[in-house]
């Protein structure tokens, strides 16, 4: 029996997700859900209540993002996402971890910026700039974030940068972000990418 996934086609953590799993070529079985109606199976096995979750025929659930992609590509990781090296491993999930503990709060201020009238949206953009930036400087060299090469850094944080680039699509284009520009159109535009947003099929 496959592993069940629970997911939600636009959601960045989900997404990435689907994207390690789709380039393993591990087989599981997809569910897409309804945020305003989550399932109860999903919610009895997860009650955090987000997506994505991998529930394992045999009770075994993962229900973080990071986690899903690390156990597919520890199955099979044709493209060299994962890294063996030990301090690049580290140098890439460090910068990981600032997409989701400091790029993302910023990024969802930014996107919501009508719930948080405290500051303006040009303030909460502002504040995730120093991410884009840095992300813009690792492109200059080769178009990869690290190692000359698609990792999990550019897979893991790249959804959340499309998020980002869809809050004010005319500001983000019109950005000095070139290379990091560059690189979010290439991804979106890939074969792997329109894959894993493809509607399942009822």
């Amino acid at each position: 029996m496959k592993p069940l996934l629970y997911t939600f086609r636009r959601c960045p953590y989900a997404m990435r997700a689907r994207l390690a799993i789709k380039i393993s070529g591990v087989e599981v079985a997809m569910q897409e859900v309804s945020l305003r109606a989550k399932p109860k199976e999903m919610l009895e096995c997860s009650p955090k209540g987000t997506v994505p979750v991998l529930k394992f025929a045999d009770g075994r659930v993962l229900e973080q993002s990071l986690d899903i992609m690390q156990w597919a590509l520890s199955i099979n990781d044709p493209e060299h996402w994962l890294e063996d090296d030990q301090e690049k491993s580290n140098e890439l999930m460090s910068l990981i971890k600032q997409n989701d503990e400091s790029f993302k709060p910023a990024l969802d201020l930014y996107k919501y910026a009508v719930r948080f009238p405290e500051h303006s949206e040009a303030y909460y953009r502002e504040q995730a700039e120093p991410f884009l930036a840095d992300l813009n400087a690792r492109l200059t060299k080769d178009g990869y974030l690290l190692y000359g090469r698609y990792t999990l850094a550019d897979m893991a944080i790249f959804p959340f940068v499309r998020q980002f680039c869809n809050v004010n699509p005319d500001w983000f284009y019109a950005s000095q972000y070139d290379y990091l520009i560059q690189w979010l159109n290439r991804l979106v535009e890939s074969e792997l990418f329109q894959s894993v947003m493809q509607k399942e099929a009822d």
